[in-house]
This record gives C-alpha cells, structure tokens and sequence, in this order.
C-alpha cells in the first residue's frame, strides 16, 4: 500500500509534522495481536479479569487486582512492541532536526495505539451486539436478578412440596427485585419483606417463623453478592482505563526507542538492549 503521505513532501516541509500510515497500521495490528494472545494467556491461568460465576461472586479481592494488574501488564508489553514496529519503520526524509524526528517517531507510536484501541473497541461491540439485542422470553420470569441472584432466589424458594404443573416465574422475577433493593441505602423495606415472607411461607409450605428466617439470610447474602458485583465493575473499569493510559505512554516511548534504533542508536535496557560497558579510566 502506497498511501505513505511524507514521501510526497518536499524537503521544504521536512519539519513539520506529517504520518505514514503504513508503519501505523503495522504498529497497530501488532499491538492489538499481541493484546490477544497475552489476554487469552492470562484467561487460561485465571486472569483473565472475568469469572464462569455471574459478576465474580466467588472471586477475591486480590484476585481481582491481580487480574487488573496483569491487564495493565499487557497493555504495556503490547502497545509497547506496536509503538515501537510504528517507530522503527517510519523513513526519514530529508535533513530533519532529531527533536523533530523523536516527536514524529512518538507521534506514529500514539497514532498506532489509537487506531489498536479503535479496532479493539469496534470488535468488542461487534462480538457484544448480538447478546446485548432484546430476547423474547416465553416466561415472566425475565429480571436483571436472575443472573446475579440466581443462587439466592433457589434458595429462598426451595421445596420439595412444589407441584409438577405450578410455575413460579413470576414470584421469582417480583421476588428478585425486591432482592435488589436490598444494596440501597435504605435496604429492603418492612412492606416488600413482610410480603416476601408471605409469598416464599405460601409457596414453600414453610411456617411463618422458618420463612422469615429464610427471607432474612437471603436479603443478607444478596446484599453481599450486589456489593462484590460492584466491586468487580469498578476493579474492571479502573484497570480498563489505567491499561490505556499506561498503553499510550508506553506506545510513545516505544516509539520513540525505536526511532533511535532505527538511526543506529542502541535500545533501552528496559527494552532488552544490551547495557553499554563502562571502561575505566586509567
């Protein structure tokens, strides 16, 4: 592809500031295979920042760090190799001032970064659309609960009374909602408590005495279940947005090494470059 625009530019117009878009697309497409391989690694060792259970409910705290610490990692390794394929294969044209080649060199690197994020972002939506697309459901049981409290709301309707051909969708849906409510400030109030009671005493055949106590251990472990959900969104969030930033940075130094090597420099140590001997003076 022929589309490198600073081949054309006179070396009047040397010092500006101008892209060539082929090592900006290797750079990115680099940066954004790399993220994948990294990404499908720390999922198959367990940090892959996600869980087989709804919203991580059985996951640590320092697992989600951990998680969102080993993103972070990636972001650097891989933007990092993508600004530095974007540096390093960038042409110098002309007589050009190195400050000016260094800013041209880190502004391929965060251009290629960019574009990584963009594509990354268009695949994620693309995967996404698909299951974010309304279903009907055949029963009146669908409810924002029932992934989260799914386990909950088994419990606080588990019978061996229940007949074959009764459906309790409905009281699982009206039931899983009141359950949400349960991480507001207020909590869940007296009315919709006393009135699951009732609903889970009638439908279970329990007394009115084990019901409650049923009611009250499931208002209690839904609580937890919505506050490590929350947990889990903001870790995720964060480290999202720490990967990015960290992604950029790293891009433009990478870049910018690159650049250096490809005038015959040596590369950083950081970078795996061999570190420069110091001869003593006699």
């Amino acid at each position: 592809m022929d589309n490198e625009h600073g081949l054309a530019v006179s070396a009047d117009h040397s010092t500006g500031l101008w892209l060539q878009w082929s090592p900006v697309f290797a750079g990115a497409l680099a940066a954004s295979a790399l993220s994948v391989i990294l990404i499908g690694f720390g999922a198959a060792v367990g940090l892959g920042v996600s869980s087989s259970s709804p919203s991580w409910r059985d996951a640590s705290a320092a697992l989600a760090l951990l998680s969102g610490l080993y993103l972070i990692l990636q972001a650097m390794v891989s933007f990092g190799v993508g600004g530095y394929i974007a540096g390093r294969a960038q042409r110098v044209i002309g007589a050009t001032p190195s400050d000016v080649i260094e800013s041209r060199d880190g502004l391929h690197g965060l251009t290629a970064w960019a574009l990584a994020v963009i594509a990354s972002a268009a695949l994620v939506a693309l995967v996404a659309l698909p299951a974010a697309r309304p279903v009907v459901q055949n029963r009146s049981s669908a409810t924002a609960a029932e992934p989260l409290l799914s386990a909950e709301l088994d419990h606080l309707y588990r019978s061996l009374r229940h007949p074959a051909n009764i459906d309790i969708g409905y009281e699982r849906a009206e039931a899983g909602r009141i359950l949400l409510t349960s991480s507001g400030h207020s909590g869940v109030s007296n009315e919709d408590r006393s009135y699951l009671i009732q609903q889970v005493a009638a439908s279970t055949g329990l007394a009115a005495t084990e019901a409650e106590k049923r009611v009250d251990t499931v208002i209690g472990d839904a609580r937890t279940a919505i506050a490590r959900s929350r947990r889990s969104a903001v870790i995720l969030a964060f480290s999202i947005a720490a990967a990015l930033l960290f992604g950029a940075v790293a891009s433009w130094a990478a870049a910018c090494a690159g650049g250096r090597h490809r005038d015959g420099a040596r590369l950083p140590e950081w970078m795996g470059g061999t570190p420069r001997t110091v001869v003593p003076v006699a």
